[in-house]
């Protein structure tokens, strides 16, 4: 078969199986989105909130009921989906009902939370807009599972493409593909949230970047990272402002360590840290310019558990102790598990292997870094915030194996063929 037969073969696998988890991978911000693309697809906003509830709670209850029938001591009670689902429901609308009566109507959000937490939803427009076509045209909860399976198999072709722009063979491209379905990146990008898309619009970047290294196509590769950094600012202007310091600084780190070696640069590194540094000073100026919420009020919202207690007077003082708590007890599960940290040192080698793009891939998978450390909570989603560090796997793995695959050498069609020795 073709390449590309094998890309949309893998990519077909991986949605059939995504077919054993059509409901219960929200969560809580997930109501946000959601209720944010109902809003852009022209539902008010009880309708909205009417969606979003039904879908979250239905969520709710598949979990309740499938947890049950495993429960050694009470798979054989009454199903506790129903009531789950009348819980759930009556729950959220009593809080939905409270703010809509209190005035909290504005944007394009149903006011799950307190007006400041919605702001932080309001400034990301990205998700919820991709998510608008696929509602429409399949209902809220095959939607939003369509919409998930569009962005994770992006993500797993992006891989692959990638590979195939580095001269990798093709079995080891698609390998590629592969382990971005199969490690935590694939799972986290079927949540509905935004963290599929920033792995897909990093990948983009990344295969910018890899373009922007080959002679002749440094324009094309540069096009391609600003295009990424751009969408990236729409989905979370954050991650938009971390992958452009990133990028600028591998391409800055590579300069100044090829003029130390005495070396003419690199052809497009440069252009790739320049494209980078215009991405992460863009971020910053658009978002001053949009009044976007703050670093500040981001912490906050961190300390003061979403707003619902007053700010603190010290936030900044309690953050970098926080943050000291969090990388120790973080540290501290991942050597009981070291899954994670020998999948990065797997992918080492092959970052050292291409060195040029090594460093723009570590860079990229550095955002997940900072994107955990910028909220230090122990207890977010299945460790979603820090899912992006796994592309080095994804990426250094297929790229370390390179030496050790030897290619097949297939004998044209009506030549001899000799027997072995």
């Amino acid at each position: 078969m073709r390449p590309r037969t094998w890309v949309l073969l893998l990519a077909a696998v991986f949605a059939v199986l995504q077919l054993a988890n059509v409901a219960g991978r929200d969560t809580p911000d997930s109501k946000n989105y959601l209720s944010y693309a109902l809003s852009l697809s022209g539902a008010d906003k009880r309708e909205a909130a009417a969606a979003t509830i039904d879908h979250f709670c239905a969520g709710r209850a598949a979990i309740a009921h499938r947890e049950q029938n495993v429960d050694v001591v009470r798979f054989h009670a009454p199903d506790p989906a129903p009531r789950v689902l009348r819980e759930c429901r009556d729950q959220e609308w009593r809080q939905v009902e409270a703010r809509l009566a209190a005035g909290q109507t504005g944007g394009h959000t149903v006011p799950f939370m307190p007006e400041r937490f919605m702001r932080i939803f309001e400034v990301r427009p990205g998700y919820p807009v991709l998510l608008v076509p696929f509602v429409s045209l399949f209902g809220v909860t095959w939607g939003v599972w369509a919409a998930g399976v569009a962005v994770t198999c992006a993500g797993g072709v992006l891989a692959f493409l990638i590979l195939r722009t580095l001269s990798v063979s093709v079995p080891l491209a698609l390998t590629g593909q592969a382990l971005f379905f199969v490690l935590p990146c694939g799972a986290t990008a079927m949540r509905p949230m935004t963290e599929g898309l920033l792995l897909v619009l990093t990948l983009a970047a990344l295969w910018g970047c890899a373009l922007g290294l080959e002679e002749g196509r440094t324009r094309e590769g540069v096009a391609v990272v600003a295009a990424a950094l751009c969408a990236l600012f729409t989905v979370k202007h954050s991650h938009a402002l971390f992958l452009g310091l990133c990028l600028a600084g591998a391409g800055a780190v590579l300069a100044v360590r090829r003029r130390w070696r005495g070396l003419p640069p690199v052809a497009g590194v440069t252009a790739l840290a320049g494209a980078g540094c215009a991405g992460a000073l863009g971020t910053v100026l658009l978002a001053r310019l949009l009044h976007y919420p703050s670093v500040s009020e981001s912490v906050q919202d961190l300390l003061t558990d979403h707003f619902a207690r007053p700010d603190r007077e010290r936030p900044w003082q309690e953050f970098f102790q926080l943050q000291g708590n969090f990388w120790t007890e973080w540290l501290r599960r991942q050597l009981w598990e070291p899954l994670f940290l020998a999948c990065l040192a797997a992918g080492v080698p092959g970052a050292r292997r291409r060195p040029v793009f090594g460093a723009f891939l570590v860079a990229a998978a550095c955002t997940g870094i900072l994107n955990q450390a910028g909220h230090p909570d122990i207890t977010i989603w299945g460790d979603r915030l820090i899912t992006l560090a796994w592309l080095l796997p994804v990426l250094g793995i297929p790229l370390s194996l390179g030496p050790l695959v030897r290619p097949v050498v297939v004998p044209a069609q009506g030549a001899p063929v000799g027997l072995p020795h």
